[in-house]
């Protein structure tokens, strides 16, 4: 069994590696040409690798380029082998590899617009839920009300960036004019996926606070005390709404 560990490891080593020689133990047609076609296999997972980074950041590639974003996503992918057989989990740690990346250090935004992309496909691939029923809301009295905890749906995510990452990812998907938007405006979003699409809000950071502290188990009144402590003029009934409009919760206890 360890000899069995030694040579797998060796072999996903190489597999990410051009530098290494072809894994010890591999056998073929022709034992000749074992390491072309080992050759053609690792290339063939370094494509697959990045073609999941190109899937996943569509957003980040096209801000960088295609030529780019591919000699980019290569230094990535021998970086960091996948941790799990579902290639819409690989690249978690993508947004912290483009805050440390130096030729991108000119576009500080660019981790948070991959990091929203990421809880975009979060969201997208997370557990369906009902949404919360406003009716349940308006059946309770001021003080229980008050006294509630929110479930927030599996989907939910908040995000906040101190650049105008919201705006700049939804541009890029969309393909919409860029030169509108300033990148050092701080941004904040909800993303939530009631039914089939992901929904991304830009909200207050008010909201955010409010939103914050509901997910996190605090009762709406001390939710309220926290948006309130942030901004005075803090309109409760207004975000209320405005959360059970997104489908960001389930229910109350």
């Amino acid at each position: 069994m360890p000899e069995w560990h030694a040579i797998s490891n060796d072999f996903s080593s190489a597999l990410l590696d051009p530098e290494r020689p072809v894994p010890a133990g591999l056998k073929g047609p022709s034992p000749f040409k074992l390491d072309k076609r080992f050759s053609v296999y690792r290339n063939n997972i370094t494509l697959s690798l990045i073609g999941a980074l190109e899937a996943n950041f569509p957003a980040v590639r096209r801000l960088v380029g295609e030529e780019f974003f591919s000699a980019m996503a290569k230094v990535f992918v021998r970086a960091h082998p996948p941790g799990s057989r579902l290639l819409c989990e690989y690249s978690s740690d993508f947004p912290a590899f483009l805050a440390g990346f130096e030729p991108l250090a000119r576009y500080p935004y660019m981790a948070d617009v991959a990091r929203i992309e990421r809880l975009w496909l979060d969201a997208y691939h997370e557990a369906d839920a009902e949404p919360l029923n406003g009716a349940v809301l308006g059946a309770l009295d001021p003080e229980t009300l008050f006294a509630a905890r929110f479930i927030p749906h599996p989907a939910t995510r908040l995000f906040r960036s101190s650049f105008a990452a919201v705006s700049i990812m939804s541009a890029n998907r969309t393909g919409a004019d860029t030169s509108v938007i300033d990148p050092s405006m701080p941004e904040f979003a909800m993303l939530t996926r009631p039914r089939l699409a992901v929904d991304i809000r830009h909200i207050s950071s008010s909201t955010f606070d409010f939103l914050d502290a509901l997910i996190g188990a605090s009762p709406l009144g001390e939710a309220v005390e926290r948006a309130l402590a942030g901004d005075p003029d803090f309109d409760v009934s207004t975000n209320l709404r405005g959360m059970l409009a997104a489908g960001a919760f389930t229910a109350i206890k």
